[in-house]
């Protein structure tokens, strides 16, 4: 659900019901973030594309559950509760431990990582901060920083294009009202090693 008109799968035309059934989870469900998009197909496809190799792709070598955690932090931070709660249940199925996805909830909530994340992984969180609240102040000593801290450059894209990625999700998402009403949460296409793949499970 959401501010504007919404196409149904039952109303769906032809490439519109098959982009659908290319990403709906195990219920047939099609997550509001997705169907939000159904007035512009194309865009559609463009989303999941990005967010499926940003996101979902063998090529990465950062653990998932840490891309998912940065996410999860830039989404606090827009005040985006749906990708907050999407990608936090996501996330705690990948860590598997619920007293570390419990810290990490935490740590998010109070914008403060100490004795959840050191060094490379505590600098990312940093420099998603900075990339979504003072993206004017960006330079290249913040990359530095991240490259000082063992990240090679290939990792500090992949955080750069997380980053990146949730903060257009969550503008979509909060600028047009996006709800999760019916929407089961954490669902992902985990299917990493098949690009083409957006089944939802």
């Amino acid at each position: 659900m959401s501010w504007i008109k919404e196409i149904e799968y039952e109303d769906a035309d032809r490439p519109l019901r098959k982009l659908y059934d290319r990403i709906k989870g195990p219920d047939g469900n099609v997550d509001n973030v997705l169907k939000v998009h159904s007035l512009r197909s194309h865009t559609l496809y463009g989303h999941m594309a990005l967010y499926k190799n940003v996101l979902h792709n063998t090529n990465n070598t950062l653990p998932k559950w840490y891309l998912e955690a940065l996410g999860v932090y830039v989404s606090q931070l827009n005040h985006c509760d749906y990708c907050f709660e999407h990608h936090f249940a996501g996330m705690s199925r990948l860590v598997a431990n619920d007293e570390k996805s419990s810290q990490i909830r935490k740590a998010v909530l109070a914008d403060d990582f100490t004795g959840v994340f050191v060094d490379a992984q505590l600098a990312g969180m940093q420099y998603a901060k900075k990339l979504t609240m003072a993206i004017h102040t960006i330079q290249e000593s913040d990359v530095i920083l991240l490259r000082e801290q063992g990240l090679s450059d290939g990792e500090i894209l992949e955080i750069n294009q997380v980053v990146s990625y949730f903060n257009y999700a969550n503008r979509t998402v909060v600028g047009l009202g996006v709800n999760t009403d019916g929407d089961v949460l954490g669902l992902s296409p985990n299917e990493s090693g098949e690009p083409d793949n957006w089944s939802h499970s």
